[in-house]
């Protein structure tokens, strides 16, 4: 697949189809500094399976999309903690998932958001409305949730392994990370394949991407204020899933995010951690193409 890029704003945001063209529109929104190689392919080929048509990006500060200047800001966790003058707004990484939409040449799309990826579904549902034909946010908090009340959602001893993370800025050193990455995030029992990690390492040193080491990248990220509505202002059809045995966000997020979105419902998977591994690839396809299809 070749990358490509549009102008939001005046800054540059990565793209790519990633297969299944013809059929219903579907935008993946990947995580916290995370880039758009981090989907896995056989999740990818599950959507492309059940009849989608499925592209991904960069979010700003990620990937190959545009980085911002470097500014004090401290660790991410420090960043919920106090109140740093934000990089941009929350408003303009909804704005970037409208404008990849635009150079889609998708005037609707259902959408698909993992971790804070989900986070900015959920506000881009909320901020262009008549973009979004479903909404599916999956291992994500509230967006209604601001600052410090974030960390009632949060293991904390999850984020503790994450800072003790130390890999040389080898090839060999983000396997590794990636592998340590992985396995903070997968559920007890869960079993990560290592083929799967190697994949989407190998996609990000080919096109020259680095995640998870840029740390006042992930900070400006969360730092990124929202002032828009909240999420009872959703209209379209909406999905939440999450995993039972998610080591980083507690399944509270999800029956949260549920009571407050009107109509929405709710999915839940035990065994399943907050990296979406083989197993749960299926499953968590199926559920959208459910809810589709009963939209539809």
């Amino acid at each position: 697949m070749t990358t490509r890029y549009v102008d939001s704003s005046g800054v540059r945001i990565a793209y790519e189809e990633l297969g299944g063209s013809g059929g219903d529109p579907i935008l993946l929104v990947m995580g916290l500094g995370t880039s758009r190689f981090w989907w896995p392919d056989g999740l990818v080929d599950e959507f492309v399976r059940r009849g989608f048509h499925v592209a991904a990006y960069d979010q700003r500060d990620a990937g190959e999309s545009a980085y911002f200047p470097d500014k004090r800001v401290g660790s991410p966790l420090k960043v919920l903690l106090r109140r740093p003058t934000p990089a941009y707004r929350a408003e303009d990484l909804a704005d970037d998932a409208a404008a990849v939409l635009d150079a889609l040449g998708w005037q609707r799309a259902h959408l698909f958001g993992h971790s804070m990826g989900g986070l900015i579904a959920q506000r881009v549902a909320i901020r262009h409305p008549a973009r979004v034909l479903s909404l599916t946010t999956s291992s994500a908090v509230p967006s209604d949730v601001k600052g410090m009340r974030v960390l009632r959602y949060v293991h904390l001893g999850t984020i503790r392994g994450f800072a003790k993370l130390r890999f040389p800025e080898t090839h060999e050193g983000k396997t590794g990370l990636a592998m340590a990455v992985t396995r903070l995030l997968a559920a007890p029992g869960q079993t990560i394949e290592e083929s799967d990690v190697n994949a989407f390492v190998e996609k990000e040193a080919q096109h020259k991407v680095a995640s998870f080491r840029d740390e006042k990248a992930q900070s400006r990220q969360i730092g990124a204020k929202w002032s828009g509505g909240g999420l009872r202002q959703i209209a379209a059809p909406t999905l939440v899933l999450h995993g039972e045995g998610d080591p980083l966000l507690r399944v509270r997020a999800a029956h949260d995010i549920t009571a407050a979105i009107p109509r929405s419902r709710l999915r839940t998977f035990p065994g399943v951690g907050h990296f979406p591994t083989r197993e749960s690839w299926p499953a968590y396809a199926a559920a959208v193409r459910e809810l589709v299809d009963q939209a539809a």
